[in-house]
């Protein structure tokens, strides 16, 4: 069976701007007014006013047919620019028999694309990952299997932990949160100093647990401090602490707290993630499946080998169901990242939703990813 077509696609939803902060998946309030994209008012990182990301389908000359989706929360055309002039041609009329031997092929194929011009990271890795989940979804259809089953996974149901709580109402949500079942959340320390965000912790509703993600706004000596009232509090993890290029920095904040260091969003393959396993700096390991796909992220996994937790971004539904997938076949990885307002959205999309329900995700059950888009709804 050969690839017949590749296709992608660049989203763009409205969120709602008069609540900036945890919206969508938006971690932070934006500087500034207008529409497009806005510097973080707390955060070094620029946020779209929208939500924003990348769809892919690949399709087989008997018109079967995976949906993927490329990480991609500013300027979703360009990896798909990238499926369109790059992948395709290396792609297009390639055969296809949904075998791991396969996918594992095509996925170096992808990659060697533009390997020799220096194009191993960012939006060119975007788009691989998003072509790879396709092709996965793919190979579960042929097989008329779930993907976990393909990846060995046995797990039906993973627990989740909660994120993407707004500033304004936090204490509240998320005991709201509780009386549903989560007992698990992730506080973004976005606050403009510790003392009112460790009075923030402290204010959780009895018997929850916490994570802290930083997304890269300490240096080492401030981590540390800050690291120690976290051991205190016997926080879950510390995500993202430190600038995401300095490997030896985040080993010496691993060894000198207790609170384990929580990387992965920013890595897209075992390459770009291998100093840092050298330098003992991940102690939780959060990869995003629209950034490094299955494939890959399999190989980081086994490399890492640390406890597993999916992060989930901004995301639709091809993505969201990558990772449910993924965290089933895996047996040091039993949480998963639950985005309330993310889920929500991409469930409009869905013919059958993702369901959620007592605090875990059900993982789907279809073959492929399990999941149907809504295509006629898409901008």
């Amino acid at each position: 069976m050969k690839i017949r077509q590749l296709e992608a696609w660049p989203i763009r939803l409205p969120r709602d701007l008069a609540s900036a902060t945890g919206t969508a998946g938006s971690p932070t309030k934006l500087a500034g007014t207008g529409e497009g994209y806005r510097w973080s008012a707390v955060y070094p990182c620029l946020y779209s006013t929208q939500f924003e990301t990348a769809l892919v389908r690949v399709t087989l000359e008997n018109g079967l047919s995976g949906w993927g989706e490329a990480q991609a929360p500013l300027a979703p055309e360009v990896p798909c620019e990238i499926v369109r002039q790059l992948l395709r041609p290396a792609l297009e009329g390639a055969e296809f028999d949904g075998t791991r031997a396969c996918l594992e092929r095509l996925w170096h194929r992808m990659y060697s694309t533009m390997r020799v011009r220096g194009q191993t990271g960012g939006f060119m890795l975007d788009a691989i990952s998003g072509v790879d989940l396709a092709l996965w979804d793919l190979a579960g259809k042929l097989a008329q299997k779930p993907v976990f089953e393909l990846l060995g996974g046995w797990r039906t149901k993973l627990a989740a932990y909660v994120s993407g709580l707004a500033a304004e109402g936090r204490l509240e949500a998320a005991e709201r949160y509780r009386g549903e079942g989560f007992d698990q959340f992730k506080l973004f320390f976005d606050t403009p100093g510790e003392a009112e965000f460790l009075e923030l912790l402290d204010g959780l509703p009895a018997g929850c647990r916490f994570a802290v993600d930083a997304l890269w706004r300490f240096d080492l000596a401030a981590a540390q401090r800050f690291g120690l009232e976290l051991d205190a509090r016997q926080a879950l993890w510390f995500e993202a602490p430190l600038p995401p290029e300095d490997a030896q920095e985040h080993g010496k904040l691993a060894a000198s707290i207790a609170t384990p260091v929580a990387l992965g969003e920013s890595y897209r393959t075992r390459y770009e993630i291998a100093p840092f396993v050298r330098e003992g700096a991940v102690e939780v390991f959060q990869p995003d499946l629209g950034r490094c796909g299955i494939t890959e992220g399999l190989r980081m996994a086994a490399l890492v080998q640390a406890p597993v937790v999916p992060h989930v971004s901004i995301a639709m539904g091809p993505q969201i169901a990558a990772a449910l997938h993924f965290a089933s076949a895996l047996r040091n990885c039993t949480l998963v990242e639950y985005n309330p307002q993310v889920v929500a959205l991409a469930n409009h999309f869905l013919r059958e939703p993702i369901e959620i329900a007592g605090g875990c995700y059900q993982v789907p059950q279809g073959p492929g990813l399990g999941i149907d888009l809504k295509a006629d709804l898409l901008p």
